[in-house]
């Protein structure tokens, strides 16, 4: 090999060197990713999605993909002749309307998601919160103007079973989850955001790390007045942000809150227009997104471990 080409080829061998600590830390790690946004429409996004998701697989993590379908279920909606509306900032989901939810994320976005996942190998297995009693729910009623409001099958979610996503997991498979639940109550299903969805199973999965897909690069500091980027922030400081965040960002925030009060590690919500971003935020030193982390309790050092920055990430040395 000539010297030129040894040169050439030392970029990538630092960029794999770089990734090492990263790679000890999370090995038999799992990781619950919330597929959504953007990414869940663009082609080439999609594309680099599935690579990153099965990159992390073959480097020795345990990825669970949760999504829903917002765009996808407006389109199936309109061709079906059923108007989308939304109150609470939730989509009123009637009978009807819950059939082409339910026909949607199980049928359309979590087969092409599993196709896009098969073709790096025989990895990806589909269900949803009905398989196995994976997610379990009941009506959801928000309220307006200090009422409740009925707004169809809209579920809450009230248990979670992680055993069928266990068995694969342990059967070296990527599950894909929809966000469809089986009710508590009667033999209807419903529709839950996936948000919580990812968050709740993330919670019950013992996961070390949540990670949402987002339109926009992190939470921002004072929107609109700034697009500074929060890169890191504990539960009590989320906590006392979420009444003043875009309704858009509620259910993510709150998500990644539930998640780091209930012993997942870290909570990140990262830029899914960013090819490569889940690989860019689990792998190098400088992340990208707003990471979450639980409060640290009086006789620790803030969210420090032996080798490791106080935002978490691993010293220059590289001990993890």
């Amino acid at each position: 090999m000539s010297t030129t080409r040894k040169h050439t080829a030392l970029p990538k061998a630092q960029i794999l060197i770089e990734a090492l600590p990263w790679l000890v830390r999370h090995n038999g790690k799992t990781v619950v990713i919330k597929f959504g946004g953007n990414a869940m429409v663009d082609e080439e996004l999609k594309a680099a999605f599935a690579q990153d998701v099965v990159f992390l697989h073959h480097a020795g993590l345990k990825p669970v993909v949760v999504h829903g379908g917002g765009p996808q279920i407006s389109a199936a909606l309109d061709k079906h002749g059923i108007v989308s509306e939304f109150r609470a900032g939730l989509r009123v989901t009637t009978e009807d309307a819950m059939d082409v939810v339910r026909m949607v994320l199980a049928g359309q976005v979590q087969r092409e998601l599993v196709g896009l996942l098969n073709r790096h190998g025989p990895l990806a297995v589909g269900l949803t919160g009905e398989d196995a009693h994976t997610i379990t729910a009941t009506r959801h009623r928000p309220e307006i103007d200090g009422e409740p409001v009925d707004i169809g099958r809209v579920g809450e979610i009230t248990g979670i079973d992680t055993g069928a996503i266990e068995a694969l997991l342990a059967d070296g498979r990527i599950p894909v989850v929809s966000s469809v639940a089986r009710s508590q109550d009667d033999h209807h299903v419903y529709n839950v955001n996936a948000d919580t969805a990812a968050a709740a199973l993330a919670a019950a999965l013992g996961a070390e790390t949540l990670m949402v897909l987002t339109d926009v690069e992190g939470l921002y500091e004072d929107w609109p007045n700034s697009d500074e980027v929060i890169s890191r922030l504990t539960a009590s400081q989320l906590e006392k942000l979420l009444p003043d965040l875009s309704s858009g960002m509620v259910p993510k925030m709150e998500g990644c809150l539930h998640a780091v009060r209930n012993g997942v590690t870290t909570a990140r919500v990262i830029d899914g227009r960013v090819q490569h971003s889940i690989l860019l935020e689990i792998f190098t030193d400088e992340g990208i997104g707003t990471m979450v982390v639980p409060d640290e309790k009086p006789d620790e050092k803030p969210d420090e471990k032996p080798g490791e920055k106080p935002d978490g990430r691993p010293d220059e040395q590289g001990e993890s």
